[in-house]
């Protein structure tokens, strides 16, 4: 399969990791030692637009983080899972409780404790800045770095390739 045409065929299931996806993978702290984080509102358009299509979104994340909880509520984001070891173990139970399989997902993450979880996938991604090992193991990678829209991207080219990016779009246009 060329890494740039991936399947037409909607995934029932979208699972994400956030730092270095959703964020530049940076860990900033405060004098106090509270962690913060910046996030792209783009990617939050993305959960938007699979809503729109009844897919969810689930995250996963290996960091145990409240600003990762924080992003997930306003977002309404159910299932959002945090300081997750095995992502491959918790997206099997997933996939049982929801009775698909995980053909049916497609999942975008970018480190070394993403790998078995994104060779199960029906269909796996990972930003532009992901090391060439990473890269080479994905069907789809983005033009777009960590933190500034990866997730947005790939959810977009799920949609144009399923043919219903435009539709999409519209539909969400304010009135």
């Amino acid at each position: 399969m060329d890494k740039n045409d991936i399947r037409k065929e909607l995934p029932k299931l979208v699972i994400t990791d956030i730092d270095g996806v959703w964020t530049d993978g940076g860990m900033y702290y405060t004098a106090d030692g509270d962690v913060m984080k910046k996030f792209s509102v783009r990617d939050g358009w993305g959960v938007s637009m699979l809503r729109r299509h009844g897919i969810d979104t689930v995250i996963m994340t290996g960091e145990n983080s409240e600003v990762v909880m924080q992003r997930a509520r306003k977002l309404s984001i159910d299932q959002c899972h945090i300081g997750v070891r095995d992502k491959l173990g918790l997206a099997k139970s997933i996939c049982e409780e929801r009775r698909i399989s995980l053909q049916d997902v497609a999942f975008i993450g970018d480190d070394i404790n993403d790998l078995p979880l994104l060779r199960a996938v029906g269909l796996s991604a990972t930003p532009a800045d992901a090391s060439d090992y990473i890269q080479r193991e994905v069907d789809y990678v983005t033009q777009t770095r960590g933190g500034q829209g990866a997730f947005r991207e790939f959810v977009e080219k799920i949609l144009s390739d399923g043919g219903l990016l435009h539709a999409t779009v519209e539909a969400l246009l304010p009135l």
